[in-house]
């Protein structure tokens, strides 16, 4: 009688067992199968997110790329655009002429090379400040009234140095003094005028610095 149950409770705890380690193999791949979803969804993420930071990072290399090229070329323009020597002939104009040219501004000048070439005095000889007067008077100012070139050394405004339209006096020596009209200096640095009774005739041409004494402006 003891046998018979003992061995129908051992059959009982084999089942146990059985059902048990059933449930256990059944129960295990349900809860690893949300484990890999997890993971797996995990994965796609981390996937996406690097391909939206490689979007980013491309945008961002093409904006900077375009920017680079953009400062790169207006620098460009401005390096071309940019020239040193683009107001040379505003300041040959505005005080001395550039060297080696002759300057313009002045309403004298321009009077004064009306006559290159020839003899408006119809004198032969110390005409340079009756051609001078005559110029004066032909744009409006006032002469000396003297045929001496050294009476225009009190005439006007002294001025500093050479400057175009002003009045250059100059001295030669033995033979008296000369006068005419600055346009200009040379590349040595030497005033350029325009002057009555030059070679008998007016003439345009460099004289020595060391021989003008005086320099005036017509008041």
């Amino acid at each position: 009688m003891f046998e018979l149950f003992a061995s129908r409770l051992s059959r009982c705890v084999v089942a146990l067992a059985l059902f048990f380690a059933a449930i256990a193999a059944f129960s295990s791949p349900a809860s690893a199968r949300p484990h890999r979803h997890s993971a797996q969804r995990h994965a796609h993420v981390h996937h996406a997110s690097r391909h939206h930071h490689y979007r980013h990072y491309a945008r961002s290399s093409r904006f900077e790329r375009s920017a680079a090229q953009l400062q790169a070329s207006e620098f460009a323009n401005a390096q071309a655009s940019y020239n040193p020597n683009a107001n040379s002939g505003d300041m040959a104009n505005n005080g001395m002429a550039s060297s080696g040219g002759f300057g313009g501004g002045s309403s004298l000048v321009s009077e004064a090379r009306r006559y290159l070439g020839g003899n408006p005095t119809g004198r032969g000889s110390l005409w340079c400040a009756r051609f001078m007067n005559m110029v004066l008077q032909h744009t409006g100012h006032q002469g000396t009234g003297s045929d001496m070139a050294s009476s225009f050394a009190r005439y006007g405004t002294r001025v500093s140095g050479p400057q175009v339209g002003a009045i250059a006096v100059m001295s030669r020596g033995r033979r008296g003094g000369h006068v005419g009209i600055i346009t200009g200096v040379d590349a040595q640095g030497n005033p350029i005028m325009i002057s009555g009774n030059s070679g008998n005739r007016v003439r345009e041409a460099p004289v020595s610095r060391g021989r003008i004494y005086a320099y005036v402006m017509p008041n």
